[in-house]
C-alpha cells in the first residue's frame, strides 16, 4: 500500500450523524474530501441543503436524511435508505450529541433521560443498525464522539460526562464483539472546539481564559478540522490495526 492511499476514502460510503453544523460538518466535508461519499444524517433533513451542496462541489455524492437519534424509527430508516441508494456503507461517525449545564443535586429526570437518550442511547442504536449491516458485508468502520468529559470530571455537567465515559467504554465492547466481522470501532474524545455548540460558553471571557489554561500543552480553543482529520484518519486503511481505541483530542488537558 503506498503512502499516498492509505488516507484515501475513494469507494466508500460514510454516515455522519449530527451532520448539519459543528464538528459533525466539518466530519461530512473532510470525508468527502478524502473520496467518501457522504449521508447526511439530520435531526431535520432541511437543514442540510448548504452542506450537501457543497460535498457535491468536491465531486461526491452526498444523501441529506431525517435522522433525530432520539428516535429509534428514524435510526433504522436512514440506515436503510442510505444502503438503498449508495449500496453499501462502510463508515458510521455517531457525532449527533449534546448536554445540559446543571448541579447534579438538581437535575431533573427528564434532563438526564433527554442527555442519555441523544449521546448514549443514540450513539448505541446507530451502531447497531449500521454494525447489522456492516456484519452482511464483512467490514466497516465505526467512530465515536465522546469527549474529554467522559476522562474529567466537569462540574455541571455530570450526565453529560457519564454519557462520554459510557461511549468511551462501549466502543470497546463492539470492537471486541465485531472484530471478527472485520469491522473497527474507534471514538474521538475532543476538548472544547470553537463550534456553534461551544460560542456562548467560550464568549464569557473569565471561562474562556479557564478553559485555555487547562488545554495545558497548547492554550488555545480547538478548530472543527482537528476533530475531523482524526475522525478521516482512523476511518482510513491508514488506522487498519486500530479498534477499541479513544484517541483524546485535547491540547494537553488530561496530560496535566
Amino acid at each position: 500500500m503506498g503512502e499516498q492511499s492509505q488516507f484515501d476514502l475513494s469507494g466508500k460510503v460514510a454516515l455522519v450523524t449530527g451532520a448539519a453544523r459543528g464538528l459533525g460538518r466539518a466530519i461530512a466535508l473532510a470525508l468527502a474530501h478524502a473520496g467518501a461519499d457522504v449521508t447526511l444524517g439530520l435531526r431535520d433533513v432541511n437543514s442540510g441543503n448548504g452542506l450537501a451542496r457543497d460535498i457535491e462541489a468536491t465531486g461526491r455524492r452526498t444523501l441529506p436524511l431525517q435522522m433525530d437519534v432520539t428516535h429509534l424509527e428514524q435510526i433504522f430508516r436512514a440506515v436503510d435508505d442510505a444502503v438503498a441508494h449508495f449500496g453499501r456503507l462502510d463508515i458510521l461517525v455517531n457525532n449527533a450529541g449534546g448536554g445540559f449545564n446543571n448541579l447534579a443535586e438538581d437535575v431533573p429526570e427528564e434532563e438526564f433521560d433527554q442527555t442519555l437518550a441523544l449521546n448514549l442511547k443514540g450513539t448505541f442504536f446507530a451502531s447497531q443498525a449500521a454494525g447489522r449491516v456492516m456484519i452482511k458485508q464483512k467490514g466497516g468502520c465505526i467512530v465515536n464522539m465522546s469527549s474529554q468529559a467522559g476522562f474529567v470530571a466537569l462540574p455541571t455537567e455530570s450526565v453529560y460526562c457519564l454519557c462520554k465515559a459510557g461511549i468511551a467504554h462501549l466502543t470497546k465492547c463492539l470492537a471486541i464483539e465485531w472484530g471478527k466481522y472485520n469491522i473497527r470501532v474507534n471514538a474521538v474524545a475532543p476538548t472544547f472546539i470553537r463550534t456553534p455548540g461551544t460560542e456562548e460558553a467560550l464568549a464569557d471571557p473569565a471561562f474562556r481564559a479557564d478553559t485555555i489554561e487547562r488545554i495545558a500543552a497548547l492554550h488555545r480553543i480547538g478548530e472543527p478540522s482537528e476533530v475531523a482529520g482524526a475522525v478521516v484518519f482512523l476511518a482510513s486503511p491508514a488506522a487498519s490495526l486500530i479498534t477499541g481505541h479513544t484517541i483524546v483530542i485535547d491540547g494537553g488537558w488530561t496530560a496535566r
